[in-house]
């Protein structure tokens, strides 16, 4: 089961991308960013993307230009999430089919990145907006909508967050900090997991 839970790895290093990978997705986190403000990040991506581009969603962070994304896809990735929301950005990727998940923080924001051809969206900073400001979103957005809290949530906010209609989370610092072992991410992964599961039990998630 995929779950909705982002792995935002931000100062990964190229030699440590796939064993990092490797620990997250062995836990059941398959949906991995390394953010472009990384050291070297194109290639980690790619060296992720060549050894899980096909079992996992592989893509890039801080995404602010349409030419960051045509190099994202260049190397086999298949996910753009942005701190904002730009309409070039998000019509770049998914002009190539990419899943796109830029920033927002206003309805305006947010219709605008959904009428751009947004696949989901971020809610960034989520401690800002807090969860009865994703409430009063949500009672505007179309039901379908995606929308993932992103800074400042971890494990122990997933059941207030779901509450307030959060469908899914991106996690760095609970998740990875520079200098963690693939050990240690993986232990760490496997106790969100253990809090996901424990929340969404019963519940489609």
């Amino acid at each position: 089961m995929s779950r909705p839970i982002i792995a935002i790895l931000r100062g990964l290093q190229p030699h440590e991308a796939v064993g990092v990978a490797d620990a997250l997705i062995d836990a059941g986190i398959d949906r991995i960013e390394v953010p472009l403000n990384s050291p070297s990040p194109f290639d980690s991506i790619g060296a992720i993307v060549d050894a899980y581009g096909t079992s996992a969603l592989i893509g890039a962070g801080t995404v602010l230009t349409v030419g960051e994304v045509e190099q994202v896809h260049r190397i086999g990735g298949r996910l753009i999430v942005s701190p904002n929301t730009d309409p070039d950005v998000i019509h770049a990727t998914r002009a190539h089919a990419m899943q796109s998940f830029p920033g927002v923080f206003t309805a305006s924001e947010c219709f605008a990145a959904l009428h751009a051809g947004a696949i989901g969206l971020k809610v960034f900073p989520a401690f800002q907006i807090g969860t009865e400001g994703v409430k009063a979103l949500r009672a505007v957005l179309p039901p379908e909508t995606q929308v993932f809290a992103v800074g400042g949530v971890g494990p122990e906010h997933f059941a207030q967050w779901r509450a307030a209609g959060v469908n899914g989370f991106g996690l760095g610092t609970a998740l990875y900090r520079p200098g963690d072992s693939a050990a240690e991410v993986g232990a760490k992964a496997r106790r969100i997991v253990a809090a996901w599961d424990e929340v969404t039990k019963g519940a489609m998630a």
